[in-house]
């Protein structure tokens, strides 16, 4: 059965937070608060637990992870970012958004698109993820916590640890954020393309 963690929403206990990073860094599937949902996260670099969150959500090789980080300069390592993009990315983060983006070397193949060769990233304006993504010194690679047959997101921590408690390590309440997806933009050739409307306000993207 998970760890279950009660993190401050707006003053996350530091010493909760490096247990939770100590997880994913030893190879743990956790439940974490955004600013639109929760999520599932686990390090970028670890297959087996990429795995568990595909048998979670039971997802193909086709699905887009999102890579989650505390601000756009760690971002711009994995993604090739034209100025465009990056004018948009710099504007709207942090907040309830994901950007589509070619992906760099620094991306393992499993994390991309297969045919598009592209990444999520995100900068979610919630401080215990920023404070996770802080202490682990790298992007949480992610997912947004929907199970299979269900079209929005998981909302209530005691319900999760019901539910999925048996597949994660831990699963952090976070209190209320939400249970609106994240709007997604893509960016091809530099020029963004809405993709999913979502809790971030797409109506800026009308006049381009």
């Amino acid at each position: 059965m998970s760890q279950f963690f009660q993190i401050h929403p707006d003053n996350p206990q530091s010493r909760l937070v490096r247990q939770a990073v100590e997880i994913v860094r030893g190879g743990g599937v956790i439940v974490y608060p955004t600013d639109s949902s929760y999520a599932l996260g686990c390090h970028i670099g670890d297959k087996q637990a990429l795995d568990r969150i595909r048998a979670i959500r039971r997802l193909d090789e086709r699905h887009n992870f999102t890579l989650v980080g505390r601000d756009l300069s760690e971002l711009s390592a994995y993604t090739k970012m034209g100025n465009q993009a990056h004018r948009w990315i710099k504007r709207l983060t942090p907040g309830p958004y994901t950007f589509i983006l070619p992906a760099t070397k620094q991306v393992p193949k499993r994390l991309m698109n297969p045919k598009r060769k592209t990444i999520g990233i995100r900068i979610p304006d919630n401080r215990i993820a920023l404070a996770l993504c802080e202490e682990l010194g790298e992007p949480l690679l992610s997912s947004t916590l929907i199970l299979p047959g269900e079209e929005m997101p998981m909302m209530d921590p005691y319900e999760m640890r019901d539910l999925i408690g048996h597949a994660v390590d831990l699963i952090i309440d976070g209190g209320y954020c939400g249970y609106e997806p994240t709007s997604v933009i893509a960016f091809e050739d530099d020029e963004p393309q809405v993709v999913r409307v979502g809790k971030g306000d797409v109506s800026l993207f009308e006049t381009v």
